[in-house]
């Protein structure tokens, strides 16, 4: 009954935004995060949506006291893991939380996997390999250089990411570069996911996914995301 009423509680914001206008809206993702956060962490509201980590350790008592970054996609596609440098800088233990979610009517989504993940950074780091600090240095600065216009720094970017060391890491760089943005992103594969962070377990759709022993509700309305052209 208690996660019941959560799961109202959490319908019935549907449309909130639970972080910062700046941050990309995307309803699903930002309900499995709240559902996570109200039914494992307190409740627990990030500061600002620039801080290191969305849950701190001190709000992870109960499962590791470690970090956590809760993430959520559409099975079977990315994940999408936010800005490049940052998640390259990670040096600590931390827990990974991945959603997947599939389309079952134009208003619907249900959820169909969700794997709770420790990650050690020497384990987060080989998925990097054999990036270094000064090759996404390189890479960031071309994404961020507004001399170039918007085309040229599409291209250099392109032919920067397409070419090792980037096409040998597990971890894939996704410059943003349009007319409100200019970041790099970064993003893990779903077979990668499953292959280097949890190996053990099946990337199938599950009947009744659960985090920690607790079930994910089911479903809720929401209709595919629109994205507007650059």
């Amino acid at each position: 009954m208690k996660h019941l009423m959560l799961w109202v509680v959490i319908t019935s914001t549907f449309y909130l935004p639970l972080h910062s206008p700046a941050r990309e809206v995307q309803s699903h993702g930002l309900l499995f995060e709240q559902w996570l956060s109200d039914t494992f962490f307190g409740g627990y509201k990030p500061q600002n949506y620039t801080q290191k980590w969305d849950i701190p350790a001190t709000a992870n008592p109960d499962h590791g006291r470690i970090p956590v970054n809760p993430k959520a996609t559409k099975h079977g596609t990315p994940i999408g893991l936010g800005d490049a440098v940052r998640q390259f800088e990670i040096n600590e233990t931390f827990l990974l939380i991945v959603g997947f979610w599939e389309q079952v009517t134009p208003s619907e989504k249900r959820w169909t996997n969700v794997q709770a993940v420790t990650v050690a950074p020497e384990n987060w780091k080989k998925l990097w390999l054999p990036v270094t600090q000064a090759d996404l240095d390189i890479l960031n600065g071309v994404v961020k250089d507004k001399s170039l216009s918007l085309e040229e720094a599409r291209k250099r970017a392109q032919e920067i990411k397409s070419q090792p060391p980037f096409t040998l890491a597990v971890i894939q760089v996704n410059p943003k570069i349009d007319s409100s943005q200019r970041r790099l992103q970064c993003s893990l594969r779903f077979d990668d996911f499953f292959k280097h962070l949890a190996p053990e377990v099946s990337s199938a759709v599950l009947p009744n996914p659960q985090v920690f022993g607790t079930a994910v509700p089911g479903q809720f309305e929401s209709a595919p995301r629109k994205i507007s052209p650059p």
